[in-house]
């Protein structure tokens, strides 16, 4: 099977992208937008309609192929890349990457990403986005020519001995933190509810006492909602460096607040991700392996995540090395060829952590289903259920893709072929 060409479209994503530093700096609500002025480069306001790239492949069959090319929500911060424009990801990909791929015959997945994942333009490599969207449909592709699931791909090239299962999904309430967790207790995620606390004053408290509030209201909930006694998820919240700002990264003071926490979400599991900024990936190595080693001492049960300053594999393999974190949030489109995932999310397995096949509500029903292909047959140990902040959308999107790569692989187990 042969790639005739290559047909890319802009479309939406399923969330905006907002400036960061400008949030932490203090930027209100004002209805959905904020206001204020944008401080990082390549924003015109703090929030933007987030944009996306389908990458179609056409093959000689005439099957078609295509993964999305996407950022996350805060771009341009924590080492990240800049914000996408599709437009222009769109030329870069009909003058550089068409031509590498037109007409290449179909092999394996490992050796065409690795191809397109290391590609420069003019000494430069090229972005993160374009990487991810196109190494997805690489992925479909070969998939395609096999008449096998993308995860079975990865299993077989990648020889990962991990039972293809569905992986708990991690959902995300964004700013509507209230009645976005009771959806997910009617509908039981597994790991919730992140509750978007990016901001000192309105969402953390200066002496933390709002989280402190938001993690009690959420253990009761749970108590009063649920069904049945079995239903006991693991509570994550992604606090973006803010408990760090309130006790000026001193590791035994976050460590005890961590610790208060914990004691709150009982009998709930308790993560936080993003406890303290290390403004560097070597920082952010040290400070988070200072934080697990305090709580350890401790015997605290509360984990952590690491989240910002691991955006390739480069980084995450510090952070697997020094064992800085309970789980590492493998965040894919930074990591831009998903071989870069792939290989993440394993090497995290290996070393007995915790990965999470993260990503961000600002990506596509494509990406998300690709993903949740890659955490099955990575043996991750959760998948954010995205894109968007709405809860139903990306709990659908991604359960039902693994449900259906589950149900497709038994049937095929079953000795059920498809030839009429």
């Amino acid at each position: 099977m042969k790639i005739l060409d290559l047909v890319c479209v802009p479309g939406r994503t399923g969330f905006f992208v907002d400036d960061q530093a400008a949030i932490l700096a203090g930027a209100q609500h004002e209805g959905f937008n904020y206001v204020g002025r944008a401080v990082t480069p390549g924003f015109d306001r703090i929030r933007q309609a987030g944009q996306s790239l389908s990458v179609m492949i056409l093959l000689d069959d005439g099957q078609i192929a295509h993964g999305d090319c996407a950022v996350v929500q805060y771009s341009g911060v924590g080492g990240r890349d800049i914000l996408f424009d599709a437009e222009q990801a769109k030329e870069v990909i009909y003058n550089n990457v068409a031509p590498l791929l037109r007409g290449q015959v179909i092999t394996q997945f490992k050796s065409m990403a690795q191809e397109v994942d290391s590609l420069e333009v003019n000494g430069a490599r090229i972005s993160a986005a374009i990487r991810y969207g196109v190494t997805q449909a690489i992925l479909d592709a070969v998939a395609k020519s096999r008449s096998i699931t993308m995860a079975e791909i990865i299993a077989d090239e990648y020889e990962t001995g991990i039972e293809i299962a569905i992986v708990p999904m991690h959902t995300q309430s964004g700013d509507d933190r209230y009645d976005n967790v009771d959806k997910m207790i009617l509908k039981e995620a597994d790991v919730l509810p992140h509750g978007l606390i990016n901001n000192v004053e309105t969402k953390l408290g200066v002496h933390g006492e709002l989280l402190k509030e938001y993690v009690t209201w959420v253990r009761n909930r749970i108590l009063q909602l649920r069904q049945n006694s079995s239903y006991n998820p693991v509570l994550q919240f992604d606090v973006y460096g803010t408990i760090g700002q309130i006790f000026d990264s001193n590791i035994s003071e976050c460590a005890e607040y961590l610790i208060q926490l914990g004691e709150l979400a009982a009998p709930f599991a308790l993560r936080i991700e993003h406890v303290i900024d290390g403004k560097s990936v070597d920082g952010q190595v040290a400070i988070s392996k200072a934080l697990r080693s305090e709580l350890f001492s401790r015997d605290s049960q509360v984990q952590i995540s690491v989240d910002e300053w691991c955006n390739t594999l480069e980084d995450i393999r510090k952070f697997v090395d020094a064992k800085a974190a309970d789980v590492i949030h493998v965040k894919t489109p930074d990591l831009g060829g998903i071989n870069n995932t792939i290989e993440a999310l394993l090497l995290i397995h290996k070393n007995g952590l915790g990965g999470y096949c993260g990503g961000t509500c600002n990506e596509t029903d494509r990406s998300a289903q690709i993903t949740a292909h890659i955490a099955m047959a990575c043996g991750a140990i959760q998948i954010l259920a995205k894109p968007g902040m709405g809860v139903d959308e990306g709990m659908m999107i991604v359960g039902n893709e693994m449900a259906r790569v589950v149900a497709l692989i038994a049937h095929r187990k079953q000795g059920h072929h498809a030839d009429f």
